[in-house]
């Protein structure tokens, strides 16, 4: 999630070179993916120490659901809007920069030069304690952390699809290798209705990815 901050955002860092986060210098993942895992790693290791309600996301959480990703942008983390504060302390007081973008529904942080996002409201919906109960704990590398559950995750894929940004393949990825994961009754009665979910259900249709509505029953 590429948003501008309201405060000047450092550039980028090598990895490993943030002091205070006692990282040796000139560590360098093998590429951005495993960087960005590194950062999600991190991030939830601090949340779960002072047990923060949250849940991993986009396509961080894809990746440890199963999905083949090529991790590009950032780490994203759900959170209750209520907790943010003391998210916001427990990142600062562990030596992360932490900042107030323009944008009143996330917060934005750095960790190990990677940006990570801190979503308040998912797809236009607040983050709910519901939300967070449905998350289930999966490893991301050798960490174990809640993640969005998958029918959660891709209802949200679905709801930023728009005129402007479009992109069936990237979340084709997705869902093909997670589809007997996915409550698609769910997602169609979420999204169905909307037109380019409703184009991007029909493509799996038609790619033999999910069966057509009413098929079976």
């Amino acid at each position: 999630m590429d948003h501008l901050s309201e405060h000047p955002i450092p550039s980028s860092r090598p990895y490993g070179d943030e002091g205070p986060l006692g990282e040796p210098n000139g560590c360098l993942p093998p590429d951005r993916t495993q960087a960005i895992l590194e950062a999600a790693k991190r991030i939830g290791s601090l949340l779960k120490a002072k047990d923060h309600p949250f849940a991993l996301a986009g396509g961080v959480a894809a990746y440890a659901h199963g999905a083949v990703v090529r991790l590009q942008h950032d780490a994203d983390f759900c959170i209750r809007r209520e907790d943010a504060d003391a998210v916001t302390r427990t990142l600062r007081e562990a030596g992360l920069e932490v900042f107030l973008p323009p944008e009143d529904w996330l917060v934005k942080a750095r960790c190990l030069g990677q940006d990570v996002d801190l979503i308040l409201e998912l797809a236009k919906r607040p983050v709910t304690s519901e939300l967070l109960d449905r998350a289930e704990v999966l490893p991301v590398d050798s960490v174990h952390m809640p993640v969005l559950a998958a029918t959660d995750m891709v209802s949200a894929l679905l709801a930023a699809f728009s005129e402007h940004h479009c992109d069936f393949g990237a979340v084709l990825a997705v869902v093909r290798p997670l589809r007997e994961k996915i409550d698609w009754r769910r997602i169609r009665a979420e999204r169905g209705q909307a037109p380019m979910p409703a184009a991007f259900l029909y493509l799996l249709e038609r790619l033999q990815v999910i069966e057509p509505e009413g098929a079976g029953s």
